[in-house]
């Protein structure tokens, strides 16, 4: 009889789960990272689909894992990075997709598919919406003269961690990205650490030498940079390889005279994989679902990566990528470079509340 009932109820859910899809509001409620869109996807998706999009932006992990944890955020597709995604995944906060929802799944690179696993094993959370790295940006002449006769140093992350080089870069403006999950990683690495170290001594050390920089650092920024960058505001950045490729693109645009360039250190940059997921409590799955399919076309998954200067993960997708943007070597790597990147690691809370306590000494500058 057990078996019975729970078979009937079974049919209902699948039933009530039917209906539940088709009767959905016409609404779409994403959380992205600003700065991270085309023009015309949200526009091009409505007009497919007869779906409004209600469309917020964030600048950090912190603040969606915040969210997500408070839950009954109505959002319906949420965009963190996949270590967070994986703790949000580990936390129930995520909802399973439905692959038969989201054919254009096959459009996929196997070897970005494979980078997510490290998070999401069975690929059953999180899609890819676009990948790059943390690195150095620089406004090549500007530094070039605050340097004078010292030369450009053989690992790039120099500029930033060496009290040497960036105490001479403090006059034209320094830039770190206002994220305790970004920079100390970042510091950690730069080291000879695992970026994501699970021992406690370590961050001692990415501490001590966070407090030797800190007097040079005149601006906290994950998205303001990029304009700073592009007027020359600020000449040098730790911050991601897209934002410092738009600040080049909005200085060529706006004629401002500024040459902005990513650079790949040669110990690597530190690799992240943003990903489209889908609340646990999100009101519109169905919806949710359909969108992650419009993304993943080829040609809508070009126009993000023409926008945005993030590699994306559509095998197909090239042919619809400017040629100036398919061919930069900072925005799809060589095979060579994507070797020396160091792919994301796993985070707990411990290991959270232990990066945030580093990150608010050093900002704080205590």
């Amino acid at each position: 009889m057990r078996s019975v009932l729970s078979l009937a109820a079974l049919a209902l859910g699948l039933v009530g789960a039917a209906a539940q899809a088709q009767e959905e509001e016409k609404v779409l409620n994403v959380y992205n990272w600003s700065d991270y869109i085309a023009e015309d996807t949200l526009k091009n998706f409505e007009k497919e689909t007869g779906i409004k999009v209600r469309y917020d932006n964030f600048d950090n992990n912190e603040i969606v894992h915040a969210k997500l944890v408070a839950g009954k955020t109505g959002y319906d597709i949420v965009v963190p990075s996949s270590n967070w995604a994986k703790l949000q995944m580990d936390g129930g906060l995520l909802r399973k997709l439905d692959k038969s929802q989201i054919p254009n799944l096959k459009n996929l690179d196997p070897a970005i598919q494979a980078q997510l696993a490290r998070m999401d094993p069975t690929n059953d959370y999180m899609v890819d919406w676009l990948w790059g790295y943390t690195t150095v940006g620089i406004n090549v002449d500007k530094v070039k003269a605050a340097l004078g006769s010292m030369p450009m140093p053989e690992n790039v992350w120099d500029l930033v961690f060496k009290p040497e080089y960036i105490s001479k870069m403090k006059s034209c403006g320094v830039s770190f990205l206002d994220s305790a999950t970004e920079v100390v990683p970042a510091a950690l690495h730069y080291l000879g650490k695992p970026s994501f170290s699970k021992n406690p001594s370590d961050y001692n050390a990415a501490a001590a030498l966070l407090k030797s920089v800190r007097p040079n650092v005149t601006l906290f920024s994950s998205s303001g940079y990029i304009n700073d960058m592009a007027n020359g505001s600020i000449c040098l950045a730790l911050g991601w390889s897209g934002d410092i490729n738009i600040a080049r693109q909005r200085a060529i645009d706006g004629k401002t005279g500024q040459k902005i360039e990513a650079l790949i250190p040669k110990t690597g940059g530190l690799l992240f994989f943003d990903v489209m997921v889908i609340p646990a409590d999100a009101p519109r799955p169905g919806n949710a679902h359909k969108f992650i399919n419009f993304i993943l076309r080829p040609e809508n998954h070009a126009a993000l990566t023409n926008k945005v200067f993030y590699a994306n993960p559509v095998k197909d997708s090239k042919k619809f990528i400017k040629p100036e943007v398919a061919n930069n070597p900072t925005v799809f790597l060589s095979e060579a470079d994507m070797k020396k990147m160091v792919p994301p690691d796993s985070l707990n809370n411990d290991l959270r509340r232990l990066m945030t306590r580093t990150y608010t000494s050093f900002k704080t500058g205590l």
